[in-house]
């Protein structure tokens, strides 16, 4: 405890770092408020709640609550991500944005422009499908045509501020403002999540409570594992030297290959689609049984045939977002003009066919670890948990908050290292989701 206390001390006294923790807040503030400022001409005591479950559900906890609100930040950041993927794949399909991303920080700030553009019309088309399938016409206070027209304007205008939001957090706060802004969106919801699973429970069910948190704790932890988990491939640089200077000391430094390189994009991918199987047989569902049953089998997040299904698509998209991710030829020709090899490979070719064996092979089981943690929530559901309490025990939202709880730990660990302070862990360093390549 006294070592807790010393560590908080420490960061107040660092003026910097004090004023950024204090700019987040108050960015997060405004974040928050506008969750619950209801879109005008519309009726809050007439809005249908979504379920936990599925894309909307997804949303819902994405943005803190607001999508289901009808706020101004309904669609929250989740506009912005989608147009971010959809450049990030197009730098790796269209030579046009490959150059440009080669060319610097120049190149960096034109894809930054073109990603916001494209926000805005990604937003555009969100917002009116949201506004004719989530919000019901006996909420609707005005004119429908004109209360669609300005309300898209709003939700745009509303995506943003929130995206500004989240620059500005990174810019003046601490830690990746986005990652932080949809972190709080989740995390707002855990106090009326675990106060429901409290009451639902009662005082008959306290010890069944206790241990339930207690599962809890061992599953972030389990979590934080998968997260951590890096495969260092050991990498050597020649002693150079350039007249009277030695440029490089023949040190041994280490490409450090994430058991998860992916993060959480395979399960927002996975779960964007398993909406299809459901849709698909209920259109023909008055025409077959079979088509009955899958589509009783695919409205139930807790079904095995469910589950079984979104653990495949997780470990397909894994494998497939990392091979867009990570480029070991690109590496290898990265390490070679630096006058680097991996000791017993030759540089070149053999280097890179070493890097993708590795690659693949801690892609395997980190897909299936990774599927693991995202039917979580389900097996919790099957056991009698909430199912607000339950989505806490994986998937998108447990490792949202593992990923930007632990950049944001190694920030400040930053800051007190750099004024000479301990860190905030005394038995190691904290390592963050984007770790560089380590002595």
């Amino acid at each position: 405890m006294n070592k807790f206390i010393s560590t908080i001390k420490n960061i107040i006294s660092i003026e910097e770092l004090r004023t950024r923790i204090l700019n987040t807040l108050l960015f997060i503030t405004f974040f928050r408020l506008g969750s619950y400022v209801v879109l005008p001409g519309v009726d809050a005591t007439k809005l249908a709640q979504k379920g936990e479950g599925g894309l909307l559900g997804l949303l819902n906890m994405f943005s803190g609550g607001a999508f289901n609100n009808a706020s101004i930040f309904a669609l929250g950041i989740m506009p912005y991500i989608s147009a971010s993927i959809a450049i990030q794949l197009l730098t790796i399909a269209l030579p046009y944005f490959q150059k440009m991303q080669k060319d610097g920080e120049s190149g960096r700030k034109k894809l930054n422009q073109i990603t916001r553009v494209l926000t805005i019309f990604v937003t555009a088309a969100q917002a009116f499908t949201y506004l004719q399938v989530t919000i019901p016409a006996e909420a609707i206070l005005v004119s429908p045509w004109s209360f669609r027209l300005y309300s898209v304007i709003i939700l745009v205008a509303g995506t943003m501020f929130c995206m500004w939001l989240g620059e500005k957090i990174t810019d003046k706060g601490i830690g990746n403002g986005i990652s932080m802004l949809i972190m709080i969106g989740i995390v707002s919801r855990f106090p009326a999540s675990l106060l429901g699973e409290a009451q639902s429970r009662g005082m008959s069910g306290a010890l069944l409570f206790i241990i339930e948190v207690v599962a809890l704790f061992f599953v972030v932890m389990g979590a934080v594992m998968v997260t951590q988990a890096v495969r260092r491939i050991p990498v050597q640089y020649a002693k150079q030297v350039v007249g009277n200077r030695v440029s490089m000391s023949g040190e041994r430094q280490y490409i450090p290959l994430k058991l998860n390189a992916a993060g959480v994009m395979p399960i927002i991918f996975a779960q964007a689609l398993m909406f299809v199987p459901g849709l698909v047989a209920q259109s023909l569902a008055d025409k077959s049984e079979f088509a009955q049953s899958v589509a009783q089998a695919f409205g139930d997040f807790t079904t095995w045939q469910y589950n079984l299904l979104f653990a495949f698509l997780i470990i397909v998209f894994t494998f497939f977002y990392t091979a867009i991710s990570i480029n070991p030829t690109q590496i290898s020709d990265d390490m070679k003009r630096g006058g680097g090899f991996v000791p017993g490979v030759k540089p070149g070719e053999a280097t890179s066919n070493f890097i993708a064996e590795i690659l693949d092979r801690i892609t395997l089981p980190g897909a299936f670890m990774l599927a693991i943690i995202a039917i979580l929530p389900a097996v919790a559901s099957i056991f009698g948990i909430t199912r607000g309490f339950a989505s806490f025990f994986g998937g998108t939202s447990l490792l949202i908050l593992v990923g930007v709880v632990l950049d944001t730990l190694q920030q400040i660990e930053s800051y007190l290292l750099m004024r000479k302070y301990e860190g905030l862990m005394q038995s190691g360093r904290v390592k963050g989701r984007t770790e560089a390549i380590a002595q």
